[in-house]
């Protein structure tokens, strides 16, 4: 009856421990949808160690595509992402942000190296970014107005250098 006592009373304690971590941690997703802003963040750039901040982004069109080395989809749809940073780098109205998702830096770097691309990296420490964003896997890319409202989610691969993508971001640079 005691042992019993003992179990019952460790599985309370385990509990309760677990809804006090879960409810500290904010383990609920946030609400993200066309039409709503876009949840506001931070992260490190993985060449050079700079920290991107809300600030940066201010007032300027924002691709945020999350990413992985491991990811088949992910490397897919480089060349695409590649060739828009390269046509785009110069307008200072656009930015383009590749948030790592559960990948490490230095795999990151040496698969981008191996293939010539050249747009920036950025790592998602602890993933709080696809947290809040409620990314679902990857690869998933999110358009952003220059007013920080969320214009387009595209789960999945996407070819980000073909005409469609290129208007809706010319559309967004001009309003």
């Amino acid at each position: 009856m005691k042992s019993r006592t003992i179990i019952l009373l460790a599985l309370l304690l385990g509990g309760a421990a677990l809804i006090v971590v879960s409810s500290r941690h904010g383990t609920s997703p946030k609400e993200v949808a066309v039409g709503l802003p876009a949840p506001a963040f931070s992260a490190v750039d993985s060449r050079n160690g700079r920290l991107l901040t809300p600030a940066d982004l201010r007032d300027k069109v924002v691709l945020v595509n999350f990413w992985a080395s491991w990811c088949q989809p992910c490397k897919d749809e480089m060349p695409s992402l590649d060739a828009l940073y390269k046509e785009m780098m110069q307008n200072d109205s656009f930015v383009m942000v590749t948030l790592l998702y559960k990948d490490s830096p230095s795999d990151a770097l040496a698969y981008l190296k191996a293939l010539g691309f050249s747009f920036p990296v950025f790592d998602d420490k602890d993933s709080i970014a696809a947290r809040d964003f409620g990314v679902t896997g990857v690869p998933e890319t999110y358009l952003i107005d220059k007013k920080g409202i969320l214009k387009q989610r595209v789960i999945g691969g996407a070819d980000w250098n073909s005409p469609e993508a290129k208007s809706l971001i010319t559309a967004l640079l001009k309003e």
